[in-house]
């Protein structure tokens, strides 16, 4: 029982933060470290993100399919251009990045940072352009810096989507198509992991029916937390996500 209880707790973090501007990283690492929940198994993690995945394959399906029926290569590229900054960046500081998913002061700070970005698109003119090369790259640029655990990848590429003038319905559709090769990738790295796992360490894995249920899970409520976000942006209350961020992180930073 304790085991479901973990992977409901981990699996809502998870298909909340993943899509709303909170970062998910960061509340996963401090919902394990405050409500005392159990690291997740690396099958687990992989499921988690693969049920993330699933909610961005649903909600933009007809823009996929459209990119895909209609060999919309220009669009393909500037997703794999915005990849690029934050696959140098994790190359580079691979060791760095990792160690600091121990440090729970160091993700409450990211979090007042992210707080702070999002606070200040209130005062960024709303614009109506595309996504051209230059804006992909520097979104690509604000997803780089999501790496850090307590940065939201959403929130920081929106927010440059904002700064670069980009119409919010596109940035919003633009920043989680981007997102898709990265966590298919984390995804397949985490598999590979677990392939080379010892197997002492492969029998505490979560059993399948429960990481099954957590990808799920995962994927459904990913699904109306992206609704949520798109809601936000054409409500204009995206900016309220930074105050929560400022307050989430500046409790992490006294509680730790």
């Amino acid at each position: 029982m304790s085991a479901f209880l973990d992977v409901t707790i981990l699996s809502v973090l998870q298909g909340v933060a993943e899509f709303l501007p909170i970062s998910s990283s960061g509340h996963l690492v401090i919902g394990q470290h405050l409500l005392g929940v159990n690291e997740p198994g690396m099958r687990l993690d992989v499921m988690l993100h693969f049920g993330t995945l699933v909610s961005i394959c649903a909600f933009y399906w007809r823009t996929i399919l459209r990119i895909v029926t209609r060999f919309e290569w220009r669009y393909v590229l500037k997703i794999v251009l915005s990849a690029l900054p934050a696959i140098a960046v994790y190359v580079c500081l691979k060791s760095t990045i990792e160690g600091l998913f121990e440090n729970a002061k160091a993700v409450g700070a990211c979090l007042v940072f992210t707080g702070f970005v999002l606070a200040g698109t209130r005062f960024m003119p709303r614009g109506g352009r595309d996504v051209d090369w230059l804006r992909a790259f520097l979104m690509g640029c604000a997803q780089a810096v999501a790496l850090l655990p307590g940065v939201s990848r959403s929130g920081m590429t929106l927010a440059g989507a904002r700064a670069g003038r980009v119409d919010s319905e596109k940035a919003a559709e633009f920043s989680f198509l981007m997102s898709a090769p990265l966590i298919a990738g984390g995804a397949l790295l985490e598999a590979v992991k677990s392939v080379r796992v010892a197997p002492d360490a492969a029998g505490a894995e979560i059993g399948w029916g429960v990481t099954l249920y957590g990808a799920a899970l995962a994927a459904v409520v990913g699904y109306f937390s992206l609704k949520l976000l798109v809601k936000a942006l054409k409500g204009r209350w995206f900016w309220l996500f930074g105050p929560y961020c400022m307050a989430a992180g500046l409790l992490t930073l006294f509680l730790v």
